[in-house]
């Protein structure tokens, strides 16, 4: 028995310290599959920890948190729009958390954490858009819409797709840009028109470009670097920045109050921060801009510089009465009377 414990403990000294570690964590990753995969495959590579991924859109990930607050079955919530991240921080359901890098970000994924008491942090920003099918608006003979206004005109009747805002962050920001452009009301009245031309509202925000790059829609309402994903992929995708103004998402992290793993959930929320892994997201077709100051910007990903971008107020829009009352409306005068 001795001679088998001593080989043992030789075995385990010869092999790498991330082989060594121990333990798992409990990760929901709310950005597209690929990225998920890729972050959950490097991180076991370099941390040698078990990484029990699940991929939920950011409205499903915030329900299940809120549900699940009393006994927690996440560590960590990495990505999707930074507005249910403030919510979960403001009802207490996310752990404050000061990572050594934060003076390493840019200055809007700081604010991020400073508005949440840092209990979230921004980790990649992006404008919201759409994406359109060239080849089918060219045989369909429509118009390239450049603006919201474009949108609502008769003639892309059934064209369209977009998320529901109840499940799907990337929706939500678009109701609460518009109705930051245009006011409340106005902005119900502007989506009631989109409404009639909507064909269908899908449960993940970045679903409608991908109908579209497939043939099956041909616009879609996403994040603008969902819609240069499809083009990098060689779909006939064309990315657009209204010309009225839009929003932007702060992709958020978040640490789960109560997080059974919570010292690998600290190390995971460090790892993600280096500049050398959001470097990484164009390898899996993600065109965000990085939060990290040091961090590769890929050429294809849409500069706010290039953008006009409302002064969105995250603050405002991340409490829960507010999204609350919004999301209630869109049922009630949106959603049921959806095609």
């Amino acid at each position: 028995m001795k001679k088998i414990l001593a080989a043992a403990a030789i075995i385990a000294a010869m092999l790498p310290a991330a082989a060594q570690a121990e333990g798992s964590l409990n990760l929901i990753c709310a950005a597209d599959v690929a990225v998920c995969e890729l972050l959950k495959n490097r991180f076991e590579k370099d941390s040698g920890i078990g990484v029990n991924m699940v991929r939920l859109s950011s409205g499903e990930t915030y329900a299940k948190i809120r549900a699940e607050a009393a006994n927690p079955k996440t560590d960590i919530w990495w990505a999707g729009t930074g507005d249910p991240h403030l919510q979960a921080a403001q009802e207490g359901l996310t752990l404050e958390y000061k990572s050594p890098l934060l003076d390493q970000l840019q200055d809007w994924a700081k604010r991020q954490a400073e508005q949440s008491g840092y209990r979230t942090v921004g980790v990649y920003a992006g404008a919201l858009g759409w994406g359109y099918n060239a080849d089918l608006l060219a045989q369909k003979k429509l118009k390239a819409p450049g603006c919201w206004a474009d949108l609502a005109d008769p003639s892309f009747k059934g064209e369209i797709q977009m998320a529901n805002p109840n499940s799907s962050g990337t929706a939500y920001t678009a109701l609460a840009s518009l109705v930051q452009i245009m006011g409340e009301d106005k902005a119900f009245e502007y989506l009631a028109k989109l409404n009639a031309n909507v064909s269908q509202y899908t449960k993940s925000g970045s679903a409608p470009v991908k109908a579209a790059a497939r043939g099956e829609t041909t616009v879609g309402i996403v994040f603008m670097h969902d819609a240069v994903t499809m083009t990098a992929e060689g779909f006939p995708v064309k990315a657009v920045a209204p010309c009225e103004g839009t929003g932007y998402e702060i992709g958020s992290m978040s640490i789960v109050k109560g997080a059974r793993n919570l010292d690998n959930a600290k190390k995971f929320y460090d790892w993600a921060l280096k500049p050398e892994i959001q470097s990484l997201m164009k390898d899996a077709k993600s065109f965000q801009i990085p939060s990290n100051k040091n961090a590769e910007l890929p050429p294809q990903a849409p500069r706010f510089e290039d953008i006009k971008l409302i002064d969105y107020d995250f603050k405002k829009f991340g409490e829960p009465a507010t999204r609350k009352a919004l999301l209630e409306r869109w049922d009630r005068e949106i959603g049921a009377n959806a095609n």
